[in-house]
């Protein structure tokens, strides 16, 4: 009788054991597995590619550029931002997921909504790294350029840049009532070709030209200050087009250059004032000299005394104080503080965290890239008289 008890007890065991076997081996569980195999690659890829520089040049160069035109030939078939959508659906999913899954007749556990939870907000890390993120990782201007940096804090030489900048300034003054979009994109694509992809460390122009899209919530982000963004997960780079006119050349250029893998703010706004400033278009011209009219007041105070700042101040274009003025006032009247200094704080530290140590000081280091730019230009033109016997 005991020799039975057991073998039945065996039987049950070796049953119960079986059928766990064949349900942690349905299609369905399978299909899990292989979904987190496949997460866990994924995760290990960015993470490496983060912290190995090489893996981070070679991602920027030679997989992004194929990533890019992917996602945003299938984003650029919706007039609407494809970016804006999927990031609405994903905050309305977290919040009513959990809602859902608590109040259908079979609830669920909460340790298991909190698990799918967290595979969710995984898969979208993954996604925003792979997809565009991953540019973070590139080697900086400096070690990707043929340009040499050298200290804004040289009187001498930012004198030489503050000279050809004013000049320039006063003289690409441009009134514009109206703006024409398709001459300005077809102008900025042209200027951005232009560019020896060497020298100025732009690798990705094969995919150009994108089409871009319009802020979904262009209020909301005039609150907060923005006047573009880049929009990650389908490659999509958004215009804010409640911004001035005067604004508008240089901010897509900007917003441009973040397409093409440019992730330093300060970079951005290095290739929107090359290519505004190259351009033959006054209106362009004009842009890309006034978006960087701030940074190289900051700088000129810190630098010349007091009479000589006043002296600078005196020798601007009163049409183009006048301009200034009217934009300024312009952010002024639309600009909520809370919203635009919960903004500043959340992008200063999702900077921070990916690799921009200055946070949003960074968009003011474009001066020192100018200076840089300005002085290997020079020696450029030094090289090629010497090269041509005129020197």
């Amino acid at each position: 009788m005991l020799i039975l008890v057991i073998r039945l007890t065996t039987f049950e065991i070796k049953t119960h054991v079986a059928m766990n076997e064949t349900t942690n081996n349905t299609p369905k569980r399978k299909k899990m597995r292989i979904r987190y195999v496949v997460l866990f690659a994924l995760l290990i890829y960015v993470w490496l590619t983060l912290l190995i520089p090489s893996l981070g040049s070679f991602y920027s160069v030679w997989v992004y550029p194929y990533i890019a035109i992917i996602l945003s030939s299938f984003s650029r078939l919706f007039p609407f931002s494809v970016n804006d959508l999927l990031i609405i659906a994903g905050i309305f999913g977290l919040f009513f997921y959990p809602i859902y899954s608590r109040c259908k007749k079979d609830k669920r556990p909460w340790k298991k909504i909190l698990s799918q939870i967290g595979i969710f907000i995984l898969f979208g890390y993954v996604w925003f790294y792979l997809a565009w993120g991953l540019n973070y990782a590139q080697p900086s201007f400096y070690d990707r350029t043929e340009i040499c940096k050298v200290k804004t804090c040289d009187r001498e030489v930012f004198s030489d840049f503050l000279v050809a900048y004013f000049t320039g300034l006063n003289n690409s003054y441009t009134p514009i009532q109206k703006r024409n979009t398709n001459k300005i994109h077809k102008e900025l694509f042209k200027q951005f070709y232009s560019l020896n992809p060497e020298a100025y460390g732009i690798h990705n122009l094969s995919i150009l030209p994108p089409k871009h899209k319009n802020i979904t919530f262009s209020g909301l982000f005039t609150k907060m200050g923005i006047s573009g963004y880049m929009g990650p997960f389908f490659c999509e780079y958004h215009i804010n087009k409640n911004i001035p006119n005067t604004q508008y050349a240089s901010t897509y250029a900007h917003e441009l250059s973040h397409y093409l893998g440019v992730t330093s703010e300060a970079e951005a706004n290095f290739y929107s004032y090359v290519t505004c400033t190259n351009s033959t278009v006054n209106e362009i011209r004009f842009s890309g000299y006034l978006s960087i009219l701030n940074y190289v007041l900051n700088d000129a105070y810190e630098i010349y005394t007091k009479e000589e700042f006043e002296a600078i101040l005196s020798g601007i274009r009163p049409e183009v104080k006048e301009i200034v003025k009217q934009n300024q006032q312009f952010w002024k009247d639309n600009y909520n503080p809370t919203l635009g200094k919960t903004q500043h704080k959340l992008y200063n530290a999702y900077l921070k965290g990916n690799k921009i140590e200055s946070g949003t000081r960074n968009y003011s280091e474009v001066m020192g890239l100018l200076i840089s730019h300005q002085q290997w230009k020079k020696e450029q033109d030094e090289l090629y008289l010497i090269q041509e016997g005129l020197k």
